[in-house]
């Protein structure tokens, strides 16, 4: 019988993750300059459309049905074939449609995540391209053998909300997009609206509630556990991202403050269910430091992810599997496993593996992928066009009326 507490949380946790992708838009939107603020908008908002078309055609299939302890799934529930209105999701308590439509929100957002590294350098026609290979390639397969009872879920690999699934992947893809297309020609990246940003980052902190507590797909203790790891973890990032950058640049900077706490909400994602509440505060003082240690080193390797896309989402899912190996006890869910701090070596191990294990895959394929695409249609825009600005080159619009201004 449908629980209609979990199937409206759930509902509720769906729109949540949707509205991230429109703040996702925004906060690049904010960082990018003025002359490419809607070529990067429109990046994410197209996801909206264009993966939803996928993931109905065969992306839930290949991620969900069939392929126990395998790569990828089949083709069974490809249209959603055999998913009638009273059809159940595995745990019994929500319909399948809830489940679909939950995890489609994750297909949408992932692969605009990449798109802030390789900003005003793009054709649109290319990241279309992009947009669709790189999903059934790159994420369709990590969901499947992770959450779609694949063949790192039988090895014993564990990630709550995504840590390798969603932001390990996309941060290293980010870096091979950055590597092929090269640095920008000016790389004046000066933010055009920094509270443009910052609305952007409030949408995104509010939806990862629906992010990390609606991947219990339920409602229990384990929900309530990761609504408030993942605001702790959140905060204390925020904290130690402005500290560390006040120390050494003299200043707090507000878009510093606001790119810590994606960087606390990225890395406590894999761990928001498996934590104790204790452990959400070094979590995330360790993503606040970490990341922005990477971001320091990024920029000192003249690497031009204009957005820092690989410093926080990257080394943030990176960072957070691996402490999930540390801090993880089955005294905060028994479907979880316990941590290196309890001596469990072995699931540390793993978590190690498979997130190393992802994190090249996703950047040598991307690398390989725009190589393909390239002799199929151009990926990189023109000098001229890189300089005139996308929103004007490749789409014909401007964000501003400046007459008006």
């Amino acid at each position: 019988m449908i629980d209609t507490g979990s199937t409206g949380f759930m509902l509720l946790a769906c729109s949540l993750v949707m509205l991230m992708t429109p703040g996702l838009a925004f906060f690049y939107g904010g960082l990018a300059t003025k002359r490419n603020i809607l070529a990067i908008m429109i990046q994410s908002f197209v996801s909206l459309g264009w993966t939803t078309v996928l993931w109905f055609a065969f992306g839930y299939s290949l991620c969900f049905s069939g392929g126990e302890g395998g790569i990828m799934g089949n083709f069974d529930k490809a249209f959603l074939m055999g998913v009638g209105i009273d059809s159940m999701y595995s745990n019994g308590k929500i319909p399948e449609v809830v489940f679909i439509a939950y995890q489609m929100m994750f297909a949408i957002i992932t692969p605009a995540l990449i798109t802030g590294a390789f900003v005003n350098r793009v054709t649109f026609k290319s990241y279309m391209i992009f947009l669709t290979v790189w999903q059934i390639l790159v994420y369709y397969p990590f969901v499947h053998m992770i959450w779609g009872g694949g063949l790192l879920a039988q090895w014993g690999v564990l990630d709550f909300a995504g840590g390798i699934v969603v932001h390990a992947t996309a941060g290293f893809a980010a870096l091979a997009s950055v590597f092929y297309v090269g640095a920008r020609v000016d790389k004046n990246s000066t933010p055009n609206s920094i509270p443009l940003v910052a609305i952007g980052s409030g949408l995104l902190w509010f939806g990862w509630y629906g992010f990390n507590a609606g991947s219990e797909v339920a409602v229990d203790f384990i929900t309530s556990t990761a609504f408030l790891n993942t605001d702790i973890a959140a905060s204390f990032a925020t904290m130690a991202w402005v500290a560390i950058e006040w120390i050494r640049e003299k200043k707090p900077k507000f878009v510093g403050l606001l790119t810590g706490s994606i960087a606390g909400l990225a890395t406590i994602t894999p761990c928001a269910g498996f934590v104790p509440l204790w452990a959400a505060p070094i979590i995330g003082t360790a993503a606040g430091v970490v990341c922005y240690l990477a971001v320091q080193l990024k920029n000192r390797l003249k690497w031009d992810d204009a957005l820092d896309v690989w410093g926080v989402h990257g080394i943030g899912g990176v960072l957070g599997t691996i402490l999930l190996g540390v801090f993880a006890t089955k005294a905060v869910n028994s479907a979880g496993a316990d941590g290196l701090l309890l001596g469990n070596a072995s699931f540390f191990f793993k978590q190690i593996v498979a997130v190393t294990v992802a994190s090249v895959y996703a950047f040598v394929f991307t690398y390989f992928m725009l190589s393909l695409i390239n002799m199929v249609t151009k990926v990189r825009v023109t000098e001229g066009e890189e300089m005139q600005g996308l929103d004007v080159a490749m789409h014909g619009e401007k964000a501003y009326d400046e007459g008006a201004l």
